[in-house]
């Protein structure tokens, strides 16, 4: 019998969507086109300056030129305890952090330490693309449940419950979310968390967008709220979103000390230390002032209400306005099937071909977040590219038939 060429667990992975747009965006804009992108999740500040001038001085640093302890430096284990319990309320030891490459490594360090093949995880809709990758990797389940506008793309108890079974390991919770943009209200985080506390259930919180907040809303640490829930929690976060360091790759997990000690021995085979540069600089960032994340936060706020309205000026579409994070999440319905330009786009991914194939836009469709008929737009960019490009798919979908 032949063995077959590559593993199917891996060989069963599917491409990131928002990085697939992404990079084929940027290939259109390589060879000339005047691509408009809104697809990946990524600040188009720069990294504030006293971040990169730490950066600078690590660089020199002979210390810095050698292998770290594989879960991370001590100075910056305790600097993430410190912001957690200023920015989350809730308080930690530095032997309960673990530095991951980035938050997605967060993510599937996590995964990959909590669970195992037979286990079901909770997975609210829409959701981020990544998420039931490394839980299929790990052996595990994928339980989805599709939210919608009506819900503010918010899931209830009613429905955890409903989808609960006596294989049910975690439960992933992310507010404010991507891709929507929905933020939970401290009583129905609350709510959520004693009903995981109740049933003996993980809670994975990605916490990733916590500075993020528009509008009144504001972000609730579901283990500030129930502070029971400790030994079976795990915070998810990290320096890209909040301080725009998506390209220095740090993330942590904070939970039970076990937990973390399982997912620190795992990365000392797979990763070992972060960068030690890129841990100086977020380093530097979290124990630093938010004095430039609240600038930043207001200029997002800002293009949260412009594309808002210029989205729901369009006919046939229809989007709930941003509470948090960086990105809208209009529906599509109104046009698909519709005659544009000579093509009837069926779905959110035949749609987002044709606008970025006659309108030179760049949008994730729905499918890739488990919400078909949706589409995902980051508004990490400037005003006038925001107008600039909602405005040509509104003049693409004019001609709708």
């Amino acid at each position: 019998m032949a063995l077959e060429r590559l593993s199917r667990r891996v060989a069963a992975i599917t491409e990131s969507a928002t990085l697939a747009v992404d990079a084929r965006a940027k290939a259109l804009k390589a060879a000339g086109e005047p691509v408009i992108g809104f697809g990946a999740g990524e600040p188009d500040f720069p990294t504030p300056a006293h971040v990169v001038e730490a950066a600078v001085e690590a660089c020199r640093d002979p210390k810095n030129h050698r292998y770290t302890p594989a879960g991370g430096l001590p100075e910056l284990k305790e600097a993430v305890v410190a912001k957690t319990l200023r920015d989350s309320g809730v308080e930690f030891l530095p032997g309960q952090v673990l530095i991951t490459n980035g938050g997605k490594h967060a993510v599937y360090n996590t995964f990959e330490a909590l669970l195992n093949p037979g286990d079901e995880v909770l997975l609210p809709a829409p959701y981020w693309t990544t998420y039931p990758e490394p839980i299929a990797l790990a052996g595990a389940t994928s339980v989805v449940l599709p939210t919608d506008v009506s819900s503010g793309f918010r899931v209830s108890v009613e429905q955890l419950e409903a989808a609960r079974t006596e294989n049910t390991k975690a439960l992933v919770f992310v507010s404010p979310s991507n891709p929507t943009g929905a933020v939970y209200p401290p009583d129905e985080v609350r709510a959520i968390g004693e009903w995981a506390l109740e049933h003996g259930i993980w809670v994975v919180t990605d916490e990733i967008y916590e500075h993020l907040t528009f509008g009144g809303h504001e972000f609730s640490s579901i283990l500030a709220q129930v502070p029971q829930l400790a030994d079976t929690c795990v915070v998810l976060n990290g320096v890209a979103k909040t301080y725009a360091m998506t390209g220095w790759r740090v993330g942590w997990m904070i939970g039970p000390a076990d937990l973390i000690k399982a997912a620190t021995n795992l990365q000392s085979h797979s990763t070992s230390n972060v960068a030690n540069v890129s841990q100086r600089a977020a380093l530097a960032a979290v124990a630093g002032d938010l004095d430039c994340v609240i600038e930043m936060r207001e200029a997002f706020a800002r293009r949260a209400t412009l594309i808002h309205g210029l989205l729901n000026d369009i006919p046939g579409v229809t989007a709930m306005e941003p509470q948090g994070a960086f990105y809208a999440f209009p529906s599509f319905e109104g046009v698909l099937g519709k005659d544009i330009d000579g093509v009837r786009p069926a779905d959110t991914l035949e749609l987002a071909e044709v606008v970025l194939d006659k309108a030179k836009v760049a949008i994730v469709p729905g499918e890739a977040f488990a919400a078909p008929g949706y589409a995902r737009l980051s508004f990490a960019t400037s005003d006038d590219d925001i107008r600039e490009g909602v405005g040509r798919i509104a003049e693409l979908l004019a001609k709708a038939r």
